[in-house]
């Protein structure tokens, strides 16, 4: 018998293999490729080839696939002009091949399979019941739960699980990152106790595997919880997809294969026909556009408390230092806020997305700046470790003693990112507790690890970057102060605008959401008259989302064409820059394609040498796939980037 396998890999279609055992599409077998043997998943069977096939190897699991995760491969696959051998890599989980003993710990299968479940009682507000209704009206398979902060879209989502785990279908619930997924786990854990199993990228190889045989043995629904490789959990009774805080940029894979999870959670609920929920109080603009013209837009706009208060929001100019004359990185009013938190046992979380502590280190006598070896970029100051680092490529290396081209010894540190701003508060008030959170936190110190010190009070201050602005519901916190609110304005970047209004509008809504009656926002910027931070402050969706659709409009971003990047890497700039304008040569005859000039990449130089790349923009998305099959292997492409940074 023959049969197509995908071997995992880098091997972009099917390949023919044959053997005396039967298999069913989907099943896990070890295949040879070349002089190795790798894991592979049957497709189908097929009639003799004219050609010599080498054997399969061996079975690895008698139970196969679910028929929707063959699908997703193949979906991918097209969709996203990815190596379907990378995309089954990245379905099975690693060390597939291997045996593994004992349990896992993050998952338990107490119950019988045949448990009979009963719905938890889960208290919805008139809202509420109202976006459940339109959400169960509502037509097709995705619906945008527009909800704002603090309107109890989690509710929702109990509520949803609930009626799908009655229905014996098991539920997928996505988050953007690690540090979400605990207080999500908590929540529902609290009403589906064994039933949630959790899966993320920090857990050990064995423990990943573990799971994954234990969901494909499993005929019991379960609610899956994590964030993007969540959505590969091998579940055969899948009912409901739930993505919330849709609109993070974690939700698009940027290494191969690339994809958007967010899609790939759309397409399958389509396939399955049951339904996807994206959830959001700031959604992607594209998810909005579509969203409003399908008619699956479902408002969530009360919030979820009658406690709950409008935030007293002051807008502080950075360029008026009377504003700042206690202190450079915190005006006034906010130092004033801060000392009465402490002195009635509220928090104060402060938020600016940079880490390290100063971004740009320069010689006061010759203005040499001190940039990455590999990526010629800014080095950043870390001055706990006294070193400095490439927060592109992990470079380090100790601050020397002078400066490395004139030997003067005065190097100056410029600007400020969030380890400064914890040594500040540190030194302004050394009786409070200070917490810092970033990319940067040591492991098990993380927000997702101490988050009940956190909710219970006994972290005073919290200081960090994007990981503080999305999801939290903090008892305590009375004030947030975003210490630089322009600073990603000035990015050469179509979706800019839209992140700063994001991060924004997230991280204003983590207060007055009742449970005190104090709730302050300090915005401390350069540029007050901007109309993204007008829209964050009035919390004026529509309003912000009608004007990025006219810019998008005018300079033809989506929604209104589809984009793909292509990028050339070479050793030297001169050959990258040739390639790439060989590239706009072999494109530029096709007058349905918008090709832009070729350019350096935002990263120009990493180690692996120069970066040029080019833009691409259609009215149909077939075109720019039709386009990427005449590139040669050296150009990587990207498909629907959120950004071009």
């Amino acid at each position: 018998m023959f049969y197509e396998v995908i071997p995992c890999g880098n091997i972009d279609e099917a390949l023919t293999y044959c053997s005396d055992m039967e298999f069913s599409p989907g099943q896990i077998v070890m295949v040879p490729v070349g002089k190795r043997n790798v894991p592979g998943v049957v497709i189908k069977k097929v009639a003799r080839p004219d050609f010599e096939c080498k054997e399969v190897s061996k079975k690895l699991y008698s139970t196969p696939l679910p028929a929707h995760l063959l699908k997703v491969i193949d979906f991918i696959h097209h969709y996203y002009m990815a190596p379907a051998g990378s995309v089954a890599t990245m379905i099975l989980p690693k060390g597939v091949e291997k045996k593994r003993r004992g349990a896992a710990k993050a998952l338990s299968l107490t119950g019988p399979a045949d448990a009979t479940f009963s719905a938890p009682v889960i208290p919805l507000n008139q809202a509420q019941k109202n976006a459940l209704k339109a959400i169960q009206e509502a037509t097709g398979a995705t619906k945008l739960l527009f909800g704002v902060t603090g309107s109890g879209k989690t509710n929702v989502y109990l509520r949803m699980a609930a009626n799908a785990l009655l229905g014996q279908k098991s539920v997928v619930l996505l988050v953007p990152e690690i540090a979400l997924t605990g207080q999500l786990v908590r929540v529902f854990t609290e009403f589906f106790d064994d039933r949630v199993v959790v899966i993320h990228s920090r857990q050990t190889e064995a423990e990943r595997h573990l799971i994954f045989n234990a969901l494909l043995d499993s005929r019991e629904p379960r609610v899956v919880i994590g964030p993007r490789s969540a959505l590969f959990a091998p579940l055969s009774n899948l009912g409901l997809i739930i993505v919330d805080e849709e609109h993070e940029s974690t939700y698009y894979q940027e290494n191969t294969p690339r994809y958007s999870a967010v899609r790939v959670a759309s397409y399958i609920a389509k396939s399955l026909e049951c339904d996807c929920i994206l959830g959001s109080a700031t959604p992607s603009l594209v998810d909005y556009y579509l969203a409003r013209n399908q008619k699956s837009l479902i408002p969530l706009t009360t919030k979820a408390k009658t406690t709950a208060v409008r935030p007293d929001i002051k807008i502080i100019d950075f360029k008026n230092r009377d504003n700042f004359n206690k202190n450079r990185y915190f005006s006034n009013a906010l130092l004033a806020a801060i000392q009465k938190n402490l002195e009635q046992g509220q928090q104060t979380l402060l938020f600016h997305n940079r880490r390290g502590s100063s971004p740009l280190t320069i010689c006061e006598k010759c203005g040499e700046e001190l940039l990455c070896p590999n990526c010629f970029l800014p080095l950043t100051l870390h001055a706990d470790e006294y070193i400095l680092q490439c927060h592109t490529c992990g470079f380090r290396c100790p601050v020397p003693a002078g400066c490395p081209k004139c030997g003067h010894p005065d190097l100056i540190h410029k600007g400020f990112g969030t380890k400064l701003l914890e040594t500040e508060l540190a030194r302004l008030f050394p009786k409070a507790r200070v917490r810092r959170f970033d990319a940067d936190t040591k492991k098990g110190e993380g927000l997702e690890d101490v988050y009940d010190e956190v909710r219970d009070g006994a972290i005073d201050i919290l200081v960090g970057t994007q990981t503080l602005a999305k999801g939290l519901d903090l008892p305590r916190l009375a004030t947030v102060g975003v210490v630089a609110a322009d600073a990603g304005l000035a990015l050469p970047d179509f979706a800019a605008e839209e992140r700063v209004f994001q991060l924004l509008t997230q991280v204003i809504g983590r207060v007055g959401r009742g449970h005190t009656d104090i709730a302050e926002v300090f915005i401390q910027t350069y540029r007050p008259e901007h109309p993204v931070l007008g829209f964050a402050v009035h919390e004026d969706y529509a309003g912000f989302a009608e004007y990025l659709l006219k810019t998008r409009r005018r300079s033809g971003f989506p929604p209104y064409k589809y984009i793909m990047r292509c990028e050339i890497t070479a050793r030297t700039e001169a050959v990258a820059l040739r390639k790439i304008r060989g590239v706009v040569r072999a494109l530029s005859s096709d007058k349905r394609l918008a090709v832009s000039p070729p350019m350096p990449a935002f990263h120009e130089r990493t180690n692996r040498g120069y970066t040029w790349e080019i833009v691409i923009r259609a009215g149909v998305r077939k075109l720019l796939i039709e386009a990427s099959t005449k590139l040669g292997r050296e150009c990587r492409v990207t498909l629907d980037p959120p950004s071009l940074l």
